[in-house]
């Protein structure tokens, strides 16, 4: 079965910025969905459908960037001007047909 890694997260300090990504092991079809999402709630961060079709949370419209290179099977998640409140650790999920697969997260703290 595909696992999915994620990467990137760190300690960066309000307005910074960090990059996120998430590895296949295996194919993910160019059709899923992939997705970030954040905390123990699993909240919405951002997902993308093929590889130009995405949607943001309005907390971080303007802010973060999602994306993903369909030949190299990863997902990645531009973050720019980071707030205390996108503390939190950030998983990725991919989903196609009826299956779906979550990474182990990552995190990411905002901190002066």
């Amino acid at each position: 079965q595909v696992q999915l890694v994620e990467s990137g997260g760190g300690l960066v300090q309000p307005g910074g910025s960090l990059r996120l990504s998430c590895a296949a092991s295996g194919s993910i079809p160019s059709y899923s969905i992939l997705g970030w999402y954040r905390g123990n709630e699993r909240e919405l961060v951002a997902f993308i459908v093929g590889d130009d079709t995405t949607h943001y949370a309005d907390s971080v419209k303007g802010r973060f960037t999602i994306s993903r290179d369909i030949v190299k099977n990863t997902l990645n998640l531009q973050m720019n001007s980071l707030r205390a409140e996108d503390t939190d650790t950030y998983y990725c999920k991919a989903s196609w047909r009826s299956l779906t697969i979550w990474g182990q997260g990552t995190q990411v703290t905002v901190s002066s």
